[in-house]
């Protein structure tokens, strides 16, 4: 170890940064994998006469039965089971639930890892909402709030998940978010605002957690229905661009995981022709570089396994979805999901 430091202190920079790395991981006692995916409408089969989920029942124009949910949860379990080299996530933040009913069935899907399902029903008319799964073999609850998104519009929309888990390797609290923002529908520019209020309902719990504390651990999950340039995101929220080595990290600020793959051109949801990146990890500074954590320049992903990508037509190379319009597709989800790993130290 000695001799690798004394390399990289008369290397350039770019080597520095490299060899730190090195050293970095010579010192890896573990890691944390996170993800999150909009797993598009998981409903069950039952009536809810308190939110609007007609669509997706026995009686409607798309035939949602029993059947179909069985091989809905067995798609998506597919997929969250290969997350991790097969071993599946740590956490993972999923959007497009209907309640925590749907939630355990998928569970008892999942790889035999003690998950534990974080969820509340939000005001959202549709009944969609968003969730938390986490392994409490990995960590432990302490709390978990919502924050409730005022829109312009009157509205309602989806809470903000807001859970604190304790990592028990580090013992430290991580604050983990889940999000899933008002869509484009109306157009972008129009439906804008919609964003950045939600943006703006976060930033406010954020900067209240970085004047209490500037070393807190943040990891903030969701289908954010903007891409990482997006006002809502890089200048309401706050959340800049990480490049890797690149990139200089300050306290007390977020950073965007996914904005690299974002300049890349890469994306999680196929617009007509065009790539969305509208899937991302963002987290504060500790989470990337700290006594307890480091991020790799290469450990944001877009998961997308073959079994689950449209292999020809129009679409080809998307995720194949439940449905495209009333035509059931037997497919995944319209979005791929992403995920960052942390090594640990």
């Amino acid at each position: 170890m000695k001799n690798l430091l004394k390399l990289c202190l008369v290397a350039l920079p770019l080597i520095f940064n490299n060899c730190i790395n090195k050293a970095q991981e010579n010192r890896v006692v573990d890691s944390l994998f996170v993800a999150s995916w909009n797993i598009e409408n998981l409903f069950d089969i039952m009536d809810d006469p308190k939110k609007n989920d007609s669509d997706f029942l026995p009686t409607s124009s798309k035939d949602w039965n029993e059947g179909k949910f069985a091989f809905k949860l067995h798609n998506l379990a597919r997929v969250i089971n290969y997350m991790n080299n097969g071993k599946g996530p740590d956490i993972i933040g999923l959007q497009e639930v209907e309640n925590m009913g749907v939630l355990k069935h998928l569970v008892y899907r999942l790889h035999e890892r003690d998950y534990v399902v974080i969820h509340r029903d939000s005001p959202d008319e549709r009944g969609i909402d968003v969730a938390i799964i986490y392994d409490r073999e990995v960590l432990d609850i302490v709390s978990v709030d919502t924050l409730l998104v005022k829109l312009p519009t009157n509205y309602n929309t989806r809470y903000i998940l807001h859970a604190i888990l304790n990592h028990r390797i580090t013992s430290k609290d991580i604050h983990v978010f889940v999000n899933h923002w008002p869509s484009r529908r109306g157009g972008e520019q129009k439906s804008e605002p919609n964003r950045e209020a939600a943006a703006s309902t976060l930033k406010n719990t954020i900067d209240i957690l970085f004047k209490k504390d500037n070393e807190v651990n943040i990891i903030i999950l969701g289908d954010f229905n903007d891409e990482p340039s997006n006002i809502s995101l890089k200048e309401v929220l706050g959340a800049q661009e990480f490049i890797c080595e690149n990139s200089e990290v300050k306290r007390n600020q977020l950073y965007n995981l996914a904005y690299l793959k974002h300049q890349e051109g890469k994306g999680t949801y196929l617009y007509g022709a065009k790539w969305n990146m509208l899937d991302q990890i963002i987290v504060s500074t500790p989470l990337i570089k700290s006594q307890n954590y480091f991020f790799k320049c290469d450990g944001f992903e877009i998961i997308k396994p073959e079994f689950m990508v449209q292999q020809d037509g129009e679409r080809k190379g998307a995720p194949l979805p439940t449905y495209t319009g009333n035509k059931y597709l037997g497919g995944f989800s319209d979005h791929f999901p992403v995920s960052a790993k942390f090594y640990i130290h």
